[in-house]
């Protein structure tokens, strides 16, 4: 009776967990790899390979729209909003910034970095004054900032010194996550770090983590915060996607410690990774090259929810609704609690 009643509990457990998937569909088809997206408008905006930017509208995918930034065919892994424009960098020397204009998407180049070792590997706006991207280090090795305050880009001076072997990845662009008090940049390879940025007295501190390190495929990929306080990141090794030691960690005192969650029990390489609007941190997706996977319980514990490939990034549309992006497609995954 008793061996019984725990097999139809843990059947039961399944069944309801996996009502939580109500429906997935793609929306947008293309030759493309899309590593950036941003929501405005109902629409999904993104940019990507071949020097693509667009739009499919959520409610209408007949409604899209895509442009061509560049005749150079560029790889843009960075997508950011103000209230008026888009911006996006592309990967690699030349760093062309783009300014795209929401109302009539005419586009214009606006800061331009031509160091041989330009790389930006996240850009994020912190509201519509101020924003941050940062690029692989040059010969000095040097933390490399760039910075937008009130319409303008520029470097930011700094004397931030990088470990050997410490770079980030353009994975999702969602490696840089910020709150009223504080801006925080992942890092990875042979060393995994957190930067920490005070808005307040522009301090800026690096600290250490548990996390997989010590090869340039290993390190933190996606990092997200809810409020000042509680942060998660996620990654691991893309070179070996299945090993899940040390890849999931959460912080509780702003970026300072973290704590290795669910080693050995999760699915394995991640790249982005998203706190659901609303939830005080309780409630994540996140999502790999290969699995789709949910928390419930701050980052504690995971179950895959999808074994669909090929996404490398994703957004929450509102408290149901979940946008995917990866490789030649954009998805939508509406979620039952």
């Amino acid at each position: 009776m008793k061996k019984t009643f725990s097999i139809l509990f843990l059947c039961l457990g399944v069944w309801v967990f996996s009502q939580q998937v109500e429906s997935f569909t793609t929306i947008f088809n293309d030759k493309i790899s899309i590593r950036a997206l941003e929501i405005y408008g109902n629409k999904v905006w993104y940019s990507g390979t071949d020097s693509k930017f667009g739009f499919v509208d959520l409610k209408n995918k007949e409604n899209q729209k895509q442009l061509i930034l560049s005749v150079q065919k560029l790889q843009f892994r960075t997508l950011a909003q103000d209230k008026n424009s888009f911006y996006a960098i592309n990967i690699e020397s030349p760093a062309y910034f783009f300014k795209i204009n929401k109302k009539d998407l005419r586009s214009e180049i606006v800061f331009t970095d031509t160091v041989k070792t330009a790389f930006y590997d996240a850009l994020h706006f912190v509201n519509d004054q101020l924003a941050y991207t940062f690029s692989d280090a040059d010969k000095s090795n040097m933390l490399k900032l760039a910075v937008y305050r009130k319409g303008t880009w520029g470097m930011l001076k700094n004397n931030v010194p990088l470990n050997g072997g410490e770079a980030a990845f353009a994975a999702s662009n969602t490696n840089i996550a910020s709150t009223k008090k504080y801006l925080w940049i992942a890092t990875g390879g042979k060393s995994s770090r957190i930067l920490r940025l005070n808005f307040k007295t522009e301090e800026i501190e690096m600290f250490n983590t548990p996390f997989i390190q010590g090869e340039s495929s290993q390190g933190m990929y996606s990092i997200d915060f809810y409020g000042d306080q509680f942060g998660i990141a996620v990654g691991g090794d893309y070179t070996k996607q299945e090993e899940n030691i040390n890849n999931i960690a959460t912080s509780n005192d702003a970026g300072r410690t973290w704590q290795i969650q669910a080693s050995g029990k999760n699915a394995g390489y991640t790249t982005c990774v998203k706190i659901k609007p609303g939830s005080n941190g309780k409630e994540i997706i996140s999502v790999g090259d290969r699995h789709i996977s949910y928390s419930s319980d701050f980052g504690k514990t995971w179950t895959k929810i999808s074994d669909e490939k090929g996404f490398f990034v994703c957004s929450w549309v509102d408290m149901n609704t979940v946008v995917f992006a990866g490789k030649d497609r954009i998805s939508v995954m509406k979620l039952k609690f």
